[in-house]
């Protein structure tokens, strides 16, 4: 599977058309480096399983290019310097590390990123998308993260939203080509039974334009994932914009998924080098640092694992 709108100014979003960015290897955190100042590559840090499966035309390029929807905080986000961070960007610079190139990262609209690949413009997605079984026809996933989904409103509750059921009937906002939209969708049997009429969802283009609408008024909730929901609650507004719906059914989030790098069945000699890079940086302590750093512990993965995703039921 977007930055608080508070923190999101036009100026960011142009910054963002200056990618691609390529990531420094030797530091799992901070900011992207720029292509034309990127330091050569080292292979210092390189884990000799997942350099050693690296299918040659990455080597031989020494570059894997990642598609992103950027931004979509924590994952992907820019800093007070314009410079891009997040938990992917220093995901991406880690693994690069383990493998011995760079991951360089893409800015692609969420809705065009599998054909992104499909097309060769880019490698591999790294844009917190969930791992669906739908998906897995297409894309193997390194899967990275285990979280469900979040329902975010306006500061105050004002209409009272305490659960899924209570959107029923209700305007509710989702990023364009995200699950949230079917998983809203199939509760319409759910809605009747209540007396109630469908959830409306409306579909817009980026994570940022879906907070805009909750905050304007023009949607009552904003489904999104729970990391990108908890980091809008905390610092939109510095804290005064959004709450969280705490569901006691569903502490940790409504229907759990996974979420991980997305790679063409194709491509899979590349998907176990990744695989093999993340059971590296796991093993090695890498991926809990930079977990802890964006405060998203709760969503770890205990082991690396490929195509975890299940139905969402």
């Amino acid at each position: 599977m977007n930055a608080s709108t508070s923190k999101l100014s036009l100026r960011h979003l142009l910054c963002a058309a200056a990618l691609p960015l390529v990531l420094g290897l030797s530091a799992c955190g901070g900011a992207a480096t720029p292509a034309e100042t990127a330091k050569p590559v080292s292979t210092a840090d390189a884990d000799p399983a997942a350099a050693a499966a690296l299918p040659e035309r990455f080597k031989s390029a020494g570059v894997i290019k990642v598609a992103s929807d950027i931004p979509y905080p924590p994952l992907e986000m820019f800093d007070e310097n314009q410079n891009l961070t997040g938990l992917d960007v220093d995901l991406a610079a880690a693994l690069g590390a383990k493998l011995g190139v760079k991951l360089e990262l893409q800015k692609q609209a969420f809705d065009s990123i599998i054909p992104s690949l499909q097309s060769g413009k880019n490698d591999i997605i790294m844009s917190g998308m969930n791992d669906t079984p739908e998906r897995q026809k297409t894309l193997d996933f390194v899967d990275y993260l285990h979280a469900g989904f979040s329902i975010l409103v306006r500061e105050g509750n004002p209409e009272n939203i305490t659960t899924a059921l209570d959107l029923c009937g209700k305007t509710v906002a989702v990023q364009k080509a995200t699950v949230q939209g079917d998983i809203l969708r199939s509760y319409e049997q759910q809605c009747k039974d209540k007396g109630s009429d469908p959830i409306n969802v409306t579909e817009l283009p980026l994570e940022t334009d879906v907070q805009t609408a909750v905050r304007a008024g023009k949607a009552s909730a904003d489904v999104v994932d729970s990391a990108p929901a908890a980091y809008a609650a905390k610092t939109a507004g510095d804290g005064k914009v959004f709450d969280i719906v705490r569901d006691p059914a569903n502490p940790a989030g409504y229907n759990p998924v996974y979420t991980g790098i997305g790679v063409l069945k194709k491509d899979a000699g590349l998907s176990k080098a990744l695989l093999l890079a993340m059971e590296a940086i796991i093993k090695d302590g890498t991926y809990e640092e930079i977990l802890k750093k964006y405060e998203l512990s709760d969503y770890s993965v205990k082991t690396a694992g490929m195509n975890l995703g299940k139905d969402v039921k």
